[in-house]
């Protein structure tokens, strides 16, 4: 059923009851002030949270000329994982599926057959038991492994999702990290953000972070990845296509300066867009340029989720076999005005301290996007190749309910909005 219009109207009057406060050349200005005066560094708690590698800048390329340079990189690599989605069923198990893929520009058959499959199980049994160790399929292209999750009824189904999906992630990539001759690109952070996070949102996942083994397993896979690509002197990046971080706007606040933004990527949006204001029959309207690429110089991250990573952070404990400084996580910020969006590129301060590689991982991820219109075509790729269909999931849950001799427990939305919801 649809709203009838004079019930749109009654909605959309609303709007009318609420003030917004500054208007939009207030905040652009506001914005301007932080990236002018607040970055070089920029300081919580007596720490550096954020600095620039060089110098505070931003810069702007024509999305032609981007789209037509010469990627300084010949070819390029990309990493997704793909799970079910936690799956809860009635006789108490929680279980997510990961299934990890390599893509290669140009194609590589061999590579894209293999896959990483990790299944993490929850259960509220005690007497449940899971056969761990990997095992081979696939004629050995592939393997798989089943892993067991300490108990933690309340966010079992966050915690088997984010351990299926890093670990078979961060497997995969070590497993194949050899194939990679120029540049891998990640389809998300460089470390697990998600697990990471886990320290700032509820005093039970603190606790399993700091004294479950397998959240430091996961890390550890990640710093050896690290540890192997600046061994071997080949570039590793991050492409993060829905960036979240909130350290720039939580250290502004607490400089008592109101941040008239929600995130991070807010921030970078007003700072990077470029445009002007025209006259329009209902007073100014603002008109954005849309024929170039912008983005910002490299920083590097101290703060947040990137803390334990930094050279002040533990990293959960994980022994780190280069120097602390050379894991902390640096990144540049690209705005593309077709969609209105904007991208974080990170990477190891390993890769990008010199100033080649990182003026040539800049053009590289610059050209990319201009091509692609959007994320590499990389880890679209790769995507691809990780994802589980629909279709897919809803076979794969049924065979689980044979094996286990029970049912998934299913919930009115997937009545409501169908099996795509799960």
């Amino acid at each position: 059923m649809t709203l009838d219009p004079v019930h749109f109207d009654g909605i959309a009057r609303l709007a009318q009851r609420i003030d917004y406060g500054a208007d939009e050349r207030d905040h652009r200005q506001f914005a301007d002030t932080v990236w002018q005066e607040f970055l070089d560094p920029l300081v919580h708690d007596g720490r550096v949270v954020l600095e620039p590698l060089e110098s505070v800048s931003k810069h702007v390329v024509g999305l032609e000329t981007a789209a037509l340079c010469d990627p300084p990189y010949p070819t390029e690599h990309g990493l997704d994982a793909g799970t079910i989605n936690p799956t809860v069923f009635k006789n108490g198990l929680v279980i997510d599926i990961a299934q990890a893929a390599m893509s290669a520009s140009p194609s590589d058959l061999d590579l894209h057959r293999s896959r990483t499959v990790v299944a993490t199980v929850h259960s509220s049994d005690a007497t449940a038991t899971v056969e761990e160790g990997w095992e081979p399929f696939d004629d050995g292209y592939s393997r798989s492994q089943a892993v067991k999750v300490p108990p933690l009824p309340r966010f079992a189904e966050g915690v088997v999702h984010a351990l299926a999906l890093y670990l078979a992630e961060s497997t995969h990539a070590l497993e194949y990290a050899e194939w990679v001759s120029d540049l891998l690109v990640l389809d998300g952070p460089l470390y697990p953000r998600g697990l990471l996070r886990w320290s700032d949102q509820h005093p039970d996942l603190a606790t399993f972070l700091e004294e479950e083994a397998q959240p430091a397993e996961v890390l550890e896979n990640y710093v050896r990845l690290v540890e192997t690509f600046v061994d071997r002197d080949v570039p590793l990046v991050g492409f993060v296509k829905n960036p979240a971080t909130r350290v720039l706007t939580r250290t502004v606040r607490a400089k008592s300066a109101e941040a008239p933004w929600g995130d991070d990527a807010t921030f970078f949006t007003r700072i990077l867009e470029r445009g002007e204001y025209v006259e329009d029959v209902d007073g100014d309207r603002w008109e954005r340029d849309t024929d170039h690429l912008t983005y910002t110089g490299w920083f590097r991250s101290r703060g947040g989720v990137d803390h334990p990573l930094s050279a002040e952070g533990d990293a959960l404990g994980v022994d780190r076999r280069l120097k602390p400084a050379v894991y902390e996580v640096c990144f540049f910020v690209i705005y593309d005005p077709r969609d209105d969006l904007v991208y974080r590129v990170e990477a190891p301060y390993g890769v990008v301290r010199d100033d080649d590689t990182r003026s040539a991982l800049t053009r590289q991820l610059l050209q990319n996007v201009a091509v692609a219109h959007g994320p590499p075509q990389s880890i679209e790729k790769a995507d691809e190749l990780a994802r589980i269909s629909a279709n897919e999931k809803r076979s794969l849950r049924e065979t689980l309910e044979a094996q286990f001799e029970t049912a998934a427990r299913r919930s009115y939305d997937e009545k409501r909005w169908g099996e795509e919801y799960a």
